[in-house]
């Protein structure tokens, strides 16, 4: 008998391609796991000590600097890159490995990624 564990559909396949992932990236202490997460309007990242369970830093277009934020979509995920990659120096972290949580690595999520790098991130 087999069980259908994601059904069909776009979120379904994601899900299907981030439990993929999830089980050839993890995050340690020195070299957290930078998640990406994104919905229809904001983007959040967040580097996740995966061995003790916690988030040690995290940004996103919810917070403060992007409250009057004029630009695209695929700018304010960039900004949000390189506002991580800061609060990850200021914690101490140069290092991190790159979790795309199922999505693909096309526009808003590599304009993340690319803006960490640009701040000083290696991922």
């Amino acid at each position: 008998m087999s069980v259908k564990v994601f059904g069909k559909g776009t979120l379904a396949a994601r899900r299907r391609r981030h439990l993929s992932i999830r089980k050839k990236v993890s995050g340690t202490p020195e070299k957290p796991r930078l998640v990406v997460t994104r919905s229809n309007r904001n983007i959040v990242a967040q580097m996740v000590d995966d061995v003790h369970g916690v988030t040690v830093v995290s940004a996103s277009t919810l917070q403060a600097p992007f409250k009057d934020f004029e630009g695209s979509k695929v700018e304010a995920a960039k900004k949000v890159g390189l506002l991580l990659a800061q609060k990850a120096k200021e914690a101490g972290i140069c290092d991190a490995v790159f979790d795309r949580n199922g999505y693909k690595y096309h526009g808003r999520v590599a304009a993340l990624a690319d803006g960490a790098r640009e701040g000083g991130l290696k991922i």
